[in-house]
């Protein structure tokens, strides 16, 4: 992926990684999935993001430049990954939430021996991360450079017809925002809780 591609409004870049493949190079053997459901996050003007009340240690890499990992641990136990975005100076990352996994199934089947089934291998954001191996020394990786044992390979832009949106999951603050971006059907996507909010297609209209 050109790093220029990421350089946009978080929105924006979430729909473009939407279909893209994460290529990670893992202790057991290369493992590679292809996103299927992200969820955007901005600077100060967003409360749900780590940014919002300015540049720490922790969420520096959310500055900037584009295309570089921002890992962080959560609740004491899991691991989850966003790619960076915007231009360099301006807070953005976009969460990968799920993927499906397109390299050796069994390799992934033995690094998630708990999934019940292929589609649960990379679905949820510490299951993705876990499968690709993420832990804090991957916290700054940049998925542009080919060299990066950690890299976003490009696909085609999705039609617009095949992508939802809808509320983000699992903040407190700022969970009405539609930024969350999916594939439409797709098994490994998160199971929406019905009764929330309405879920809209990227283009507008109503589902």
């Amino acid at each position: 992926m050109d790093r220029s591609e990421l350089a946009v409004d978080v929105p924006a870049a979430a729909v473009r990684l939407l279909g893209c493949t994460v290529a990670a190079d893992t202790p057991d053997g290369p493992v590679a999935v292809r996103l299927v459901e992200v969820e955007a996050y901005r600077g100060a003007d967003d409360p749900a993001s780590h940014s919002f009340r300015g540049r720490t240690p922790r969420n520096a890499v959310m500055f900037g430049p584009a295309g570089h990992l921002y890992v962080y641990f959560v609740y004491g136990m899991h691991f989850c990954a966003n790619i960076s975005c915007l231009d360099d100076g301006e807070a953005g990352a976009v969460l990968l939430r799920a993927g499906e996994v397109v390299s050796d199934l069994g390799l992934a089947r033995a690094r998630r021996p708990t999934a019940r089934r292929d589609a649960d291998l990379a679905r949820g954001p510490a299951r993705l991360a876990s499968l690709l191996g993420f832990d804090r020394d991957a916290n700054g990786l940049d998925v542009t450079d080919p060299a990066s044992p950690v890299r976003l390979l490009a696909a085609p832009p999705l039609d617009p017809a095949t992508i939802r949106s809808g509320p983000r999951v699992g903040v407190a603050a700022g969970h009405d925002t539609p930024w969350r971006f999916w594939v439409d059907g797709h098994p490994a996507v998160s199971q929406f809780r019905p009764g929330r909010r309405r879920i809209t297609p990227v283009g507008g209209a109503s589902d």
